[in-house]
């Protein structure tokens, strides 16, 4: 990015420098499902700008508008000046944390992510009683509400629980699998909690590469959803938690992978954005950064994985894949993960897979989750159209946002991470 921090963050210089050209628009996420000037990116960014400049008060609506932004990037996307909407957003957001304090349910979640042995013992008594209160889909690793509870819109889909996280599932920190090369892992909160297939199959696809993988166990949730929300001092703590320990052995392994594209955005790129401010640990994310991938994008590059799967054939599953927004516009990600799944499945494109889903983040999926609901409807047509079996994203919050709105559309398609599809490739017979 050739944008200096202080023009980024600089509200009045983005919203001076929209042309009001429109092209965001059109694939505006929540423009879409709310069709108000106010709530579009070059409405978001005039307001940033009125706000910066003492004319607009942070008061409850703006704190509304503002909140109402998906963070999709299609606006970045698009925009002929390339205007970074999502990131002046992120930053009014710790604003507006700051003025109005953060809900008590979401200070609960973000104590959790920073305290990981907590968390740990609240998952393992949330599987012991998690029947009581929830009916369990097994097939989907979901579960739906028995009745009304606080925050969850009854009738919801959620991911179900494990009995045992897939860091703890094993207690060696290094898997030999042959000595010659090593990966570091790192599973990302629902990768480890909620869908321990995702770490089962990278480690499924890394003993067929003769690749070791050393376990990350003392890894932090990323920071992502209390970056999204504004609760900056728990990724100022995340981050930097991280860092240090991924600077004990990045030397010691070639890459550090990671099948989870909000988790991977949020180190490699958003890192370098927080600590704008922070001279000393952007140049130290910036040191680590070279050596962060998705999952599907180094498996592609830098191994012979994609030979290995075309000596399988292919099977008569059909697939389509929907592209995270972390995933292809901010990093560029979306023919690998296909060119490996097409070694051995037929894909079928959607009408518009690069369209998000709608997950939005904590808020979103929480207090505004009318409008996640409303953005995941048209994506659960288009899934349905395919005809698929599966669809694949290299994303879990996509995989909740997607299983919630297929669910209520009764769509019946699965939902699988490359990652899962790719290992049972391999271990086909």
């Amino acid at each position: 990015m050739s944008k200096q921090p202080e023009e980024i963050f600089n509200f009045s210089a983005t919203s001076d420098a929209c042309v009001k050209c429109g092209k965001c628009i059109p694939v505006c996420t929540i423009h879409n499902v709310n069709a108000d000037e106010v709530t579009s990116p070059r409405g978001f960014i005039d307001l940033l700008g009125a706000y910066q400049k003492g004319k607009l008060e942070l008061d409850k609506n703006a704190k509304d508008i503002f909140e109402s932004c998906f963070l999709c990037t299609n606006c970045v996307d698009v925009c002929p000046k390339a205007l970074p909407t999502d990131m002046v957003i992120e930053q009014v957001r710790a604003d507006i944390a700051e003025k109005f304090g953060i809900a008590w349910f979401k200070k609960l979640f973000f104590y959790l992510l920073r305290h990981r042995t907590t968390m740990d013992l609240l998952f393992k008594l949330g599987y012991v009683f998690q029947s009581c209160g929830f009916k369990i889909k097994n097939e989907l690793n979901s579960m739906t509400p028995r009745f009304p509870m606080p925050i969850i819109k009854s009738g919801r889909l959620l991911p179900s629980m494990t009995k045992t996280s897939f860091l703890n599932a094993h207690k060696e920190e290094l898997i030999d699998n042959g000595g010659k090369r090593r990966v570091a892992i790192f599973i990302g909160c629902l990768g480890n909690y909620n869908y321990p297939g995702i770490g089962e199959g990278l480690l499924t696809i890394l003993k067929h590469l003769g690749i070791d993988a050393f376990l990350a166990k003392e890894q932090k949730c990323c920071g992502a959803p209390a970056y999204f929300t504004g609760d900056f001092d728990t990724v100022d703590y995340l981050a930097k938690q991280n860092i240090t320990y991924f600077e004990k052995f990045i030397d010691e392994v070639e890459a550090i992978i990671i099948p989870e594209s909000t988790c991977s955005a949020m180190i490699r790129v958003d890192y370098e954005h927080f600590f704008h401010d922070q001279p000393e640990w952007k140049a130290r994310a910036l040191k680590l950064k070279p050596k962060i991938f998705m999952a599907t994008e180094w498996l592609q590059h830098h191994t012979h994985l994609e030979h290995l799967l075309a000596s399988k054939g292919k099977n008569d599953t059909l697939v389509t894949y929907h592209d995270p927004c972390h995933a292809r516009k901010m990093q560029g990600v979306y023919k690998e993960p296909r060119n490996l799944i097409g070694q051995n499945y037929t894909i079928t494109e959607m009408s518009d897979p690069n369209q998000c889903c709608g997950f939005g983040g904590v808020t979103m999926q929480t207090e505004k989750f009318h409008f996640a609901q409303a953005a995941g409807k048209p994506k659960a047509a288009m899934i349905r159209n395919t005809g698929a079996q599966v669809v694949a994203a290299e994303c879990s919050a996509c995989r909740m946002q997607l299983n919630n709105a297929m669910y209520e559309a009764d769509v019946d398609t699965l939902f699988k991470n490359p990652i899962e599809l790719i290992a049972e490739a391999l271990e086909a017979k």
